[in-house]
């Protein structure tokens, strides 16, 4: 199963990063969005991103606008009819998603492989709403994904081999390192990385220490390139709550459950980096701490 022509669902921040991830190796790329302003916005930011790469010495200029060249926009899902692979990177909605899929299923050719870079949701879930379950494979990306090496590829009980393959070769081929998981919610990092964040911020519930010196203790006595209250920050406190209520959902353990502090910081609309505020202000020059006060 050889893969020519990729699609993308959504260009946002992560189906932005996969388009400009599979142009950059070589791949025709057609990105879908559901509106124009969110796609050129999408676009735009690919754009900019390649030409930090040009800026650094890392691309040359030729080559900057031979891979804009191989992207291609659209709001239209008939767009990706010829597709070799559809990769979905829209928001971790399950109904969403397979109301999308299911569209989708009638409009791509019946040998594409359909992938999901869903964090939390289960693979086999997502499927079940296409004609297709064996042609249908988890390939979880890692923000920012030009720059990011991993790629976690999920097989489901029903996945064939030779989807498998093709999906794994795939992401090799985009100058990834894929590993091989099975179709747990989390998959392999987040079912790890999730409970450490959480029991970071029982730790501080707890008093244990300060966000500051938390964060302060995983970097330098971990190796970390950052700390937990960093990365949740980074990562968005929003995203990191629905992903615990998936995981929670799934294995009705306690380390995937979401402290109250954590519900209480998505309730006032402290996010993380996208909103200027989460266990950290970022109205300043350098990030300051957040003081809890209840």
């Amino acid at each position: 199963m050889e893969i020519k022509k990729v699609g993308v669902l959504g260009c946002g921040l992560m189906g932005s990063g996969i388009a400009q991830t599979a142009a950059q190796a070589g791949y025709e790329t057609v990105v879908r969005e559901v509106e124009q302003k969110f796609l050129d916005k999408g676009l735009a930011g690919i754009d900019k991103s390649l030409a930090k790469f040009v800026e650094k010495g890392r691309m040359q200029a030729s080559d900057k606008d031979a891979c804009m060249g191989r992207l291609k926009g659209t709001t239209s899902l008939d767009e990706l009819a010829d597709c070799d692979v559809v990769i979905e990177a829209i928001i971790e909605n399950a109904p969403l998603k397979k109301e999308t899929y299911a569209a989708l299923d009638k409009i791509v050719k019946p040998s594409a492989i359909f992938a999901s870079n869903t964090s939390s949701l289960t693979i086999t879930e997502l499927s079940m709403a296409t004609a297709r379950p064996k042609q249908f494979v988890g390939l979880h990306f890692f923000n920012p994904v030009p720059l990011m090496k991993l790629v976690e590829v999920v097989r489901t009980i029903l996945t064939s081999d030779e989807s498998f393959d093709a999906a794994f070769a795939f992401a090799k081929s985009l100058g990834k390192e894929a590993v091989s998981c099975r179709d747990n919610s989390g998959f392999i990092v987040n079912r790890l990385l999730v409970p450490y964040i959480l029991d970071a911020i029982r730790a501080y519930e707890e008093g244990v220490g300060s966000i500051e010196d938390i964060d302060k203790a995983m970097v330098l006595g971990c190796g970390y390139p950052m700390g937990p209250f960093t990365l949740l920050d980074f990562v968005g406190l929003d995203t990191t709550y629905y992903i615990t209520d998936v995981m929670y959902a799934e294995y009705q353990e306690k380390r995937f459950a979401s402290p109250p502090l954590l519900r209480k910081m998505v309730l006032a609309g402290r996010f993380g980096r996208k909103t200027g505020a989460g266990f950290y202000d970022y109205a300043g020059e350098k990030p300051v701490p957040f003081d809890r006060k209840g």
